[in-house]
């Protein structure tokens, strides 16, 4: 069985014995069967993990001992700041999934015209608890030691105007077909409309902004399928997946 790898939001340091987390805590000794002895990693965001033995478990608490920090990283050269539009049902969870596994440093949910989901406050709130839990278990899964930054829902007005990456794309399929300028940026922004696509006027605003446009072939992609394939190219262009 591979190694599990657990995120905790604690303190972390060599030869110290850290009590999980429930959550975890549920994983390792009711899921996955774990008990003393059994070996896993933990890391807590900064960079870096720790291998870790199993000291004591129950089925409420689980206690490990760390070993020495392995400061390994796999973030890519290329920051990439998503910044797209809340979708309905599990769209967005598989987004934030994917999207962590290919190297995104920054997600930003927007709410643009044609967005279809209602958030009140206790709605948001828990979609944006539920939705960093998703990104955590994504970095579980795919080595990342670092987490990818979930910014707060905004406007796709404010979020256009305040992101400052090097390079900064509108994804829509009435772009003219890409050339690339040549320039290899440090960092990208990526802008991608909700399921009924965006508005002229908001593509305008983009492009207004700095905001290039980008078409990604003659067919129309979903908007879980949009980033993915974009985020793909980018970081095998400029990034790290060659």
């Amino acid at each position: 069985m591979r190694t599990p790898r657990i995120y905790t939001d604690q303190e972390l340091s060599a030869k110290a014995l850290v009590t999980l987390e429930n959550g975890p805590a549920k994983h390792l000794s009711r899921v996955l069967r774990m008990g003393p002895g059994d070996d896993l990693s933990v890391f807590n965001g900064d960079g870096g993990e720790y291998p870790a033995t199993i000291k004591s478990a129950d089925r409420k608490r689980v206690v490990v001992e760390t070993g020495k920090l392995r400061a390994e990283n796999c973030e890519s050269p290329l920051a990439i700041e998503l910044g797209i539009a809340v979708s309905r049902g599990e769209r967005m969870d598989w987004v934030i999934q994917k999207a962590t596994e290919l190297g995104v440093t920054r997600i930003t949910p927007l709410l643009s015209k044609r967005v279809e989901v209602k958030l009140n406050a206790e709605r948001t709130a828990k979609r944006l608890r539920h939705w960093h839990q998703v990104a955590i278990s994504a970095c579980e899964q795919c080595g990342r030691n670092r987490l990818p930054a979930l910014g707060s829902i905004t406007s796709l007005a404010d979020w256009v105007a305040v992101t400052q990456a090097e390079r900064r794309f509108v994804l829509h399929p009435q772009a003219d077909a890409s050339k690339d300028s040549g320039q290899t940026p440090a960092s990208v922004a990526l802008l991608i409309g909700p399921e009924g696509g965006l508005t002229k006027t908001e593509i305008s605003l983009a492009e207004d902004a700095g905001f290039e446009p980008l078409q990604l072939g003659p067919r129309v992609l979903r908007t879980e399928t949009a980033p993915l394939a974009a985020l793909a190219i980018m970081q095998a262009r400029w990034g790290d997946m060659a």
